[in-house]
């Protein structure tokens, strides 16, 4: 039995955390991100435009109280791509519960 191919951009343990925790909440700021995540913020932004240049999320600038703000979303891309990752890590396990 051979093994589907798990999604490389996903498989990055700071996006993988990040898509975790967008598919879970509508949206997140960045201090949610950075705190949850306890990343440096360069390696945030790195990991956010990625997933973004992949359509993995949408980000959002704006001003909260006359300070800048950066919203993160998970769109319908990201949804699946990060299912489809769930699913096929779900069959690696799968293999190793019934050997």
């Amino acid at each position: 039995m051979g093994y589907d191919d798990l999604n490389p951009l996903l498989h990055s343990q700071l996006r993988l955390a990040i898509m975790s925790l967008l598919i879970s909440v509508e949206k997140a700021d960045y201090k949610f991100i950075k705190r949850e995540t306890e990343a440096s913020a360069g390696n945030i932004s790195v990991q956010m435009s990625k997933l973004e240049e992949a359509g993995y999320i949408e980000i959002k600038k704006s001003f909260k109280n006359k300070k800048p703000n950066t919203s993160y979303s998970i769109t319908e891309t990201g949804i699946e791509a990060f299912e489809e990752y769930v699913n096929t890590l779900q069959q690696y396990l799968d293999v190793t519960n019934n050997n």
